[in-house]
């Protein structure tokens, strides 16, 4: 016979069970109900998963070993996850006049997305290994194409192994999608708008999201030349994540613009990088900030030193 400490104690364990079913309960109704548009958690993922119209997109990629990305994603992903190469589906070939990854036409994107089962009707979910630069240029890419329904994972593959969740070997063939295009004319930035802007003395306010030994020159692991856009600002993209690399509250980020921005959020301006990928992460960060969207110079500087005739610094 059970004694009152006994009695007791599998009461305390039924009623921790009974918390977590609730919360867990809570959260998959929110889900359910929700439309993820800038980040989603890892715990909202694991209830969503089973949502017939969510895909989950793998971005991962190492810009030194392109094939990693893809042999990662072989070895375990996240359940039902299709596979996005930067190179070669969120961005179109290198030309002799273009930065690393030049954006793909709308119809070569459009047809990605269709592969990948995307429709007009998906909530689409992009992570990628840690920080999201670049599942961001996927967030990116469908909202330029008019789809709001996309959210990148707070702390991509690091979070969701951390936090045990499920992970899947087989490679998915999905049925295709039906994804129409809706472009938002303005989003894009070029480098001949920039140039010409620049000559005039009117320049955008722009952004680069490079770390700042790259913007100020003092080195340069990637391009052939370092330096900047004169009169860039800095606004290195690891800041709007913290310690654990998980992303920053959207006080601390709306702080960080404003003194970025020097207390004035411009109605035009235009973020940048390397090569148009890790600005989208600043894209995202403005957007949970509040602010109004920015143009994307998708050529970035990778691009812009392609002619050694454009102003540069230092």
């Amino acid at each position: 016979m059970p004694t009152i400490a006994g009695i007791s104690f599998i009461r305390h364990i039924v009623s921790n069970r009974q918390a977590v079913y609730k919360a867990q309960f809570r959260i998959l109704r929110s889900v359910q109900m929700a439309k993820f548009t800038t980040l989603i958690s890892v715990e909202e993922l694991t209830a969503g998963l089973q949502q017939k119209n969510w895909v989950v997109i793998d971005c991962r990629f190492n810009l030194q070993q392109p094939a990693e990305g893809l042999r990662d994603f072989h070895l375990g992903h996240i359940p039902g996850a299709r596979y996005a190469h930067l190179d070669d589906d969120l961005a179109a070939p290198i030309t002799l006049s273009s930065g690393r990854h030049p954006l793909p036409t709308v119809a070569q994107f459009v047809a990605t997305l269709r592969r990948l089962g995307i429709s007009n009707q998906s909530q689409v979910i992009a992570y990628d290994g840690a920080a999201g630069g670049i599942a961001a240029r996927l967030w990116w890419m469908l909202r330029w194409l008019g789809h709001d329904a996309v959210a990148v994972l707070d702390g991509g593959w690091s979070a969701w192994s951390a936090a045990g969740g499920a992970v899947e070997r087989e490679k998915q063939a999905p049925e295709p999608g039906g994804f129409e295009a809706r472009e938002r004319p303005g989003w894009i930035l070029s480098t001949a708008e920039l140039l010409e802007s620049l000559e005039a003395k009117r320049p955008p306010v722009l952004v680069d999201a490079r770390e700042a030994a790259r913007y100020e020159g003092l080195e340069e692991p990637i391009d052939a030349i370092a330096g900047r856009v004169p009169g860039a600002l800095s606004f290195p993209y690891a800041e709007n994540l913290d310690g654990n690399g998980l992303w920053r509250s959207k006080d601390y980020l709306q702080d960080a613009w404003r003194q970025v921005l020097d207390g004035a959020p411009p109605d035009d301006w235009a973020i940048m990088c390397g090569s148009g990928v890790t600005a989208c992460h600043l894209a995202l960060s403005a957007e949970r900030a509040g602010l109004t969207p920015p143009r994307l110079y998708a050529g970035s500087w990778s691009e812009w030193i392609k002619d050694p005739s454009r102003p540069r610094l230092p």
